[in-house]
C-alpha cells in the first residue's frame, strides 16, 4: 500500500512540470497533490529577491500555473510564514507529506530545518529533493574529505558522470488533493507599481517554455561556435539560460544531457570542444553552490580572511556613476546600461565592469554584489557571491587581485569594431573604432566630427587607468602589510 496519499508539493526553485522529480515521486506513490508556492521574502535574511528577480518570478509563476492547469492541477499561491502556511493547509486538508526542492542558501537551509521539525511534530512527513543542482554540495570532496577550493579538480570529479538517469517523465495528469482558491501571481504583489520593465519584456520569456526554446536555440544556432565566440558581447553566442536555471524552469540534467547528446551526434571536433567548454560553465555553477554550502558567510565576508582588512575608499559618487553607466569607459558603461535595460549582462563584460568597480574605484565588492542582486534577472546568491569574490581576488580559485582588467584593452580585444558599445552607448556611434573604447584620449577634432563633447554627450573618464591601477596595487600592498603589523604589535605586547 502506498505510503503517501496526499502530498503538498512546495515549489521554490523548481518552477517547472517537465523533469520535475517531485511530481514523478508523487505519481509513483499514487498520491494526490497540492502544488504550492509561498511568498515569504522576510525568511531570506536580507537576500529577498530584488526588483528584476521579482519581475521574473511573477511571470514564471503565471507560466507554471498554465502548465499545471493542463495537468488538471491548480497552483496554489500564498504569502506568509512558511511553516504556518504549510501546517494550516496540511491539517485542514489532511495532507500526509510535504515534498520540496532542496535549497542551499544559509538562511533558507536554517528555515527548512525549522519547518521540518514543526511538520514532523504534527505527524507530517517533510522530504526534500535535489531539483536545482546536478550534485549535492556536500557530495564532491577532495582526498581529505574537505570541499574543493579550486575548480579544476572539482571539474575532474563531475565531468564524466551520467546525469541522464535522473531525468523523470512527469505524468500528463495527476490527482488533485484539495479544492480551494488557488489565487494568481498578482495577489503576491511582486511587481512594482511603476512599470519600469519594458526592456525585460522585450528580452525574455520567463517560464518552462521559454527555457526549452532558449536551450533549443542555443543548440541549433550557437553551441558549435561557443568556445570561439563566448567572450564576444556583440554576438548572441551564449545560452542565456541562467535565469531559467535559477528559477528551476529547466532541470540542469536536461541541459547537460542535451548538450552532451548534441556533441555526441556530430563528428566535428570544434563542436565537442565547445560542448565541453559550456559544460564547464554548468559545473562552475555547481562549484559555486558547494562553496556557499560549506562557507555560508561568504555573501558578506571574503573567503580569504586577509581581505577583510582591505582599505576600500567607499566613494559614493563614483559608485553612482558606475551604476548608471556613466564612468567614461565605454565597455563598462555599455555593460551597466545593458544590465539596467535587460536585467542581464554578458559574462565577459560582467568581469570587466566588476573589476572596474573594485579595483579602479576601490568600492567594496559587497556593494557591487548588492546592485547586481537587485538588477539581474539571474541573480543567484551562490553565483553572484562567487563571481564578485573571484574578480575581487578574495574567493576560491580567484583571479589574483593584482590582475587588473584594462577596460580599453578588453574592449579592443572583445569588441574591436565597437558594435556592442555602440548599441548601448549610441551617443558614440560616429566615433571611429580606433577611439571607440577610449574617447577620453581622442583628438578634439575627432570628437567634434562625431558630435561628442565629453561631459555633455558622453561623460569624462571618472579615473585614469594607470593612476587607478597604481592606487589599487598600493591598497593591496597595504592590506598585505597589515597582518605583519598586527603580528609585530602582538609580539611586542607579549615581550612586555
Amino acid at each position: 500500500m502506498a505510503e503517501d496519499k496526499r502530498i503538498i508539493i512546495w515549489l521554490r526553485r523548481s518552477l517547472r512540470v517537465s523533469d520535475n522529480i517531485m511530481f514523478a515521486a508523487a505519481a509513483r506513490q499514487g498520491g494526490a497533490v497540492l502544488p504550492l508556492f509561498i511568498w515569504a521574502p522576510e525568511e531570506e535574511s536580507g537576500w529577498a529577491p530584488g526588483g528584476a528577480s521579482r519581475w521574473w518570478l511573477h511571470h514564471s509563476l503565471e507560466a507554471l500555473s498554465q502548465k499545471l492547469r493542463a495537468c488538471g492541477l491548480p497552483l496554489f499561491l500564498r504569502a506568509g510564514q512558511s511553516a504556518q502556511v504549510l501546517l494550516e493547509l496540511a491539517r485542514k486538508h489532511r495532507m500526509d507529506s510535504v515534498y520540496c526542492d532542496a535549497l542551499y542558501e544559509p538562511a533558507l537551509r536554517a528555515r527548512d530545518e525549522v519547518v521540518r521539525a514543526q511538520l514532523n511534530g504534527g505527524g507530517i512527513r517533510f522530504k526534500t529533493f535535489r531539483c536545482s543542482v546536478l550534485v549535492e554540495p556536500h557530495e564532491v570532496v577532495n582526498a581529505a574529505g574537505a570541499p574543493f577550493r579550486v575548480f579544476t579538480p572539482y571539474w575532474r570529479k563531475v565531468k564524466d558522470r551520467d546525469f541522464g538517469e535522473r531525468l523523470r517523465r512527469t505524468p500528463q495528469t495527476l490527482p488533485r488533493a484539495a479544492k480551494l482558491e488557488s489565487g494568481d501571481a498578482a495577489s503576491l504583489k511582486l511587481l512594482d507599481r511603476v512599470d519600469w520593465a519594458a526592456g525585460l519584456r522585450e528580452t525574455w520569456i520567463p517560464g518552462e517554455d521559454g527555457a526549452q526554446r532558449a536551450l533549443k536555440r542555443f543548440i541549433d544556432r550557437a553551441i558549435g561556435a561557443y568556445a570561439a565566440v563566448r567572450d564576444v558581447p556583440s554576438i548572441a553566442g551564449t545560452s542565456r539560460l541562467s535565469p531559467h536555471l535559477h528559477f528551476g524552469e529547466i532541470a540542469p540534467e536536461r541541459i547537460w544531457c542535451s548538450i552532451d547528446k548534441a556533441a555526441a551526434t556530430e563528428a566535428e571536433q570544434e563542436l565537442a570542444h565547445s560542448a565541453q567548454a559550456y559544460l564547464r560553465q554548468v559545473a562552475w555553477r555547481e562549484f559555486s553552490y558547494q562553496l556557499l554550502y560549506h562557507f555560508p558567510e561568504t555573501p558578506e565576508k571574503p573567503l580569504r580572511g586577509e581581505f577583510a582588512r582591505f582599505p576600500w575608499s567607499r566613494g559614493r559618487k563614483a559608485f553612482r556613476l558606475w551604476q548608471k553607466g556613466q564612468t567614461g569607459y565605454p565597455l563598462v558603461d555599455a555593460g551597466m546600461r545593458e544590465l539596467w535595460h535587460t536585467g542581464w549582462m554578458h559574462n565577459r563584460v560582467r568581469m570587466v565592469a566588476a573589476s572596474f568597480l573594485v579595483k579602479h574605484l576601490l568600492v567594496p565588492w559587497q556593494d557591487g554584489a548588492r546592485w547586481f542582486w537587485d538588477t539581474l534577472v539571474d541573480a543567484d546568491l551562490a553565483n553572484n557571491t562567487m563571481g564578485w569574490q573571484w574578480v575581487s581576488g578574495c574567493g576560491a580559485d580567484a583571479a589574483p587581485y593584482f590582475r587588473i582588467f584594462n577596460p580599453v584593452l578588453q574592449g579592443e580585444k572583445f569588441d574591436p569594431d565597437g558594435t556592442y558599445v555602440k548599441r548601448w552607448c549610441p551617443e558614440l556611434n560616429a566615433v571611429p573604432k580606433q577611439w571607440i573604447h577610449r574617447p577620453f584620449a581622442a583628438p578634439d577634432e575627432v570628437l567634434s566630427r562625431a558630435g561628442v563633447v565629453l561631459g555633455r554627450e558622453y561623460p569624462k573618464a571618472v579615473v585614469q587607468h594607470e593612476e587607478a591601477r597604481d592606487r589599487a596595487l598600493d591598497a593591496y600592498e597595504r592590506m598585505k602589510a597589515a597582518p605583519k603589523a598586527h603580528r609585530q604589535k602582538t609580539s611586542s605586547k607579549r615581550g612586555t
